[in-house]
């Protein structure tokens, strides 16, 4: 919007502040303050300039509040907090501080375009401002006004928007100081935003308020609206001091029970129930967060240390309840904690895609260790396991062959007494002739050949069968047949 009478500025377009700073347009106006662009002339960079209305600075509360919001962001150093580059004072007297310039828009404005978020959208937004919070806490400092209006969603050139907690105005010090407002404002904060203790005493809050307003913020985050509407601000006081606030899974029964247990925590009534820090809020909202706001729990834990006693910002407070030890994979005991049900699901998941992880990783090994021989190479060991004969166990060693027997001689066939001649039948006397002598029996032309052969030396493959005797029996007839000639 232009500057003009319809936004009291003590600056205009044009004009240069200490030498170096050219107003250029306004960006913003709210209750007590203005916030214009600028350009530092010597440098060519685009800064924001936040100055107070010309009809509060009569109020000092109102202008040591607004010094304290620079001390406050000079002090804090994470980068999720708006830097303040420097102070200064008109010739006027009134006090103005230039700040980094973002680009971009708070998240009640992305509410508005794009309704409730997704649950890891929503999350990861609010721990990026769990880091400045903590380190607030850390410092001793609550912020007592966390809205979504005071969550500036930056873009930047090429990475992915960051968010940017703003106005540290009535922020609370560790030192019991506290920038009130003047009698004239009716409350101190945004009442949707207030917990209990600090629509009752905005003076005696710790670190636990900040808790509270956090965890309306991811309710509102997911639903669209706050716990918490009405159309007075007594209705809201009643409401948020009186009852307590609607379960998550009344609105959004798609969401995890796990999650709606930790938001219905942050936003216990008594103090002493909710987390005792940040880092605690922290660690329950792990398991429903994006995978690159694990950084972000650990700064958290890393800038708090150990779960602390009572409040962030060194008053003395409740001893928190005893944290639950987280439940490991194969632990039999059961529990009803939702948180941890859903921390053992998350593990378990995790243990499941290492598993898995390996098992590619390994696949994938082999199949460039596969790949990577030499195409000859692969085809020789491929062909010689083809060829390559089946192992044979080698026979048990033979006992040494025994000497070959001597031939046998041939069998000697012995002529075969002849038969006593039948007696002579009478004949007339005569001469009888002497009588031939026998001729030597002849062997038989078949028994001839019947020679003993020399058995055939033994072969490795078949021993050698024994000669078969020959066959007497023909020859045997004959020879009694040439006898009876």
């Amino acid at each position: 919007m232009p500057l003009g009478s319809t936004a009291p500025s003590p600056v205009r377009p044009g004009d240069i502040l200490d030498g170096k700073y050219r107003v250029e347009r306004v960006l913003g106006v709210g209750g007590m303050g203005v916030v214009v662009a600028a350009t530092h002339v010597q440098l060519e960079t685009r800064v924001a300039l936040k100055f107070l209305l010309p009809e509060v600075l009569d109020h000092p509360q109102v202008v040591q509040r607004f010094a304290r919001e620079a001390r406050a962001a000079v002090q804090i150093q994470s980068e999720h907090v708006a830097r303040v580059i420097d102070v200064s004072t008109l010739p006027t007297g009134s006090p103005y501080m230039v700040m980094e310039y973002l680009e971009g828009s708070d998240l009640s404005q992305t509410l508005g375009k794009g309704g409730a978020m997704p649950v890891g959208q929503a999350v990861g937004y609010l721990l990026e401002a769990c880091e400045a919070i903590a380190e607030a806490h850390a410092l001793g400092i609550v912020h007592r006004d966390l809205k979504p209006a005071n969550l500036f969603l930056a873009r930047r050139a090429a990475r992915d928007p960051i968010v940017k907690v703003l106005d540290f105005g009535i922020s609370k010090s560790g030192d019991g100081a506290s920038s009130g407002l003047t009698q004239t404002s009716n409350v101190m904060g945004s009442p949707q935003y207030m917990s209990p203790e600090q629509m009752m005493s905005s003076k005696n809050v710790d670190a636990r308020a900040d808790i509270w307003a956090l965890g309306v913020i991811l309710y509102e985050l997911l639903t669209g609206a706050p716990p918490f509407v009405a159309e007075s601000m007594p209705e809201i006081v009643f409401m948020v001091t009186q009852r307590d606030a609607p379960r998550l899974s009344e609105k959004r029964p798609d969401l995890p029970p796990a999650l709606s247990a930790v938001i219905a925590r942050a936003l216990s009534r008594e103090p002493a129930q909710r987390y005792a820090n940040v880092a605690e809020f922290a660690r329950a909202l792990a398991p429903f967060a994006p995978p690159r706001s694990e950084i972000s729990i650990e700064r958290i834990a890393r800038v708090l240390g150990a779960p602390a006693v009572g409040s962030a910002a060194g008053t003395d407070g409740p001893a928190a309840a005893p944290t639950r030890s987280p439940t490991t994979i194969g632990d039999p005991a059961e529990t009803d904690d939702p948180l941890a049900l859903a921390q053992q699901a998350k593990q378990r998941r995790r243990l499941v895609m290492a598993i898995v992880g390996t098992c590619v990783v390994g696949a994938g090994v082999a199949w460039w260790t596969t790949r990577a021989r030499p195409e000859g190479e692969t085809r020789r060991a491929t062909e010689a396991a083809a060829v390559a004969p089946a192992p044979v166990t080698p026979p048990p060693a033979a006992a040494p062959p025994s000497p070959p027997a001597p031939p046998k001689p041939a069998p000697v066939v012995a002529a075969p007494a002849a038969a006593p001649p039948p007696p002579p039948s009478p004949a007339p006397a005569a001469v009888e002739a002497p009588a031939k002598p026998a001729a030597p029996p002849r062997s038989h032309p078949a028994v001839k050949h019947q020679k003993p052969r020399a058995a055939a030396a033994p072969t490795p493959a078949a021993p050698a069968k024994a000669a078969e005797p020959p066959a007497q029996e023909p020859a045997r007839r004959k020879l009694n047949m040439e006898i009876k000639d």
